[in-house]
């Protein structure tokens, strides 16, 4: 009778409805989950961006121009140490892109610029401009005597390059980024291609060069991979050459900003960067680059401003050494630059 009795109240216990986890914790529970999930990825991605700002960093203090030895044995001018700002939180920020053609050139050399941009960036507006540098510009290259504006990259690498700029323009310029041809490929493939307009149709071929350097490119709304985009912004044989080349490389560089701005594109960001850092060089230290690309995303790279420089009004052409270069009335080419970053002047008269 007893064993029954304990054997009722077992049953009854093991009949007893199990205790339940209430609504709200469930739903704790789970945004706990989903915050772990997030904190994971995005620690993933900061780990992502800083391992790759680190691999392509080039401290200034280690890539300075080295000084010229003057002919007539005296001192050497002292070289000016260019170091980056302090802060950029209120202030703009001025970068210049350089890409170059390394083919045939040493691995320890930098080949003169293909292409000089400065991207002028205001972090309270979150506005973009984009001043093209013509590289046949004939200027002042610091300790180096007056040159083609590209030439100051060979003679003195990156750093020599954003003094040179520096002065033409009288426009602080912070850090450089500098690719060429492979890594400029490489980027639009990783990307997975861009969408664009093609103007008309180019058709360029140098038989010295290899053949898929060739210029090919139909009229129309084309999906460019990297070396058919590398085409359309190399293009130059027409009537404006290098003018109506910097212009399409600003527009090109207004897609790529898009583009890299996309959710997917951000969510392939970690093969993104490991596919493009073995071509890519910069002076932007590891510690601003997460900030930079932070702010990148806030920008409004719908409606950046392209802008050449010099301007069609500022320069006359001219035969000098041998050289067709382009010579710049400098103070005019100053005032418009600051007129443009006020906003004042839309485009040149």
């Amino acid at each position: 009778m007893e064993q029954e009795s304990t054997d009722a109240t077992s049953l009854s216990r093991s009949r007893a409805p199990k205790k339940r986890i209430s609504k709200k914790k469930m739903l704790l529970y789970g945004g706990l989950g989903v915050f772990l999930i997030i904190a994971s990825i995005a620690a993933y991605y900061i780990y992502t961006i800083v391992s790759f700002a680190g691999e392509i960093y080039q401290p200034p203090a280690d890539n300075q121009p080295s000084a010229v030895m003057p002919a007539d044995g005296s001192a050497p001018t002292p070289v000016p140490v260019i170091e980056p700002p302090e802060r950029f939180a209120d202030e703009r920020i001025n970068i210049l892109l350089l890409g170059g053609d390394s083919r045939g050139v040493k691995s320890n050399a930098k080949p003169r610029s293909d292409t000089m941009i400065v991207v002028s960036i205001d972090p309270v507006s979150k506005s973009t401009h984009l001043f093209s540098l013509l590289r046949d510009t004939y200027v002042d290259i610091p300790r180096h005597g007056s040159n083609r504006l590209n030439a100051a990259i060979t003679l003195g690498g990156p750093l020599l390059a954003m003094e040179t700029v520096q002065n033409l323009i009288e426009l602080p310029i912070h850090y450089y980024v500098y690719t060429d041809f492979e890594g400029f490929i490489s980027l639009i493939d990783a990307l997975g291609g861009i969408d664009f307009e093609i103007e008309k149709n180019m058709r360029h071929i140098d038989k010295r060069d290899d053949p898929r350097y060739s210029i090919n490119l139909e009229k129309g709304v084309q999906h460019l991979d990297g070396l058919t985009a590398l085409q359309y912004v190399r293009f130059r044989s027409d009537a404006m050459s290098d003018f109506s080349r910097s212009e399409r490389q600003r527009n090109f560089l207004s897609a790529i900003a898009d583009k890299l701005k996309s959710t997917t594109t951000l969510l392939k960001l970690p093969q993104l960067l490991s596919g493009i850092a073995p071509y890519i060089e910069t002076s932007i230290p590891p510690s601003d680059m997460f900030e930079l690309a932070r702010l990148g995303l806030k920008l409004d790279t719908g409606n950046l401003n392209g802008i050449q420089v010099p301007q069609m009004n500022a320069f006359k052409n001219a035969m000098i050494g041998g050289m067709d270069v382009l010579v710049p009335d400098v103070e005019k080419v100053r005032s418009y630059v600051q007129e443009q970053l006020s906003g004042q002047l839309v485009q040149a008269p």
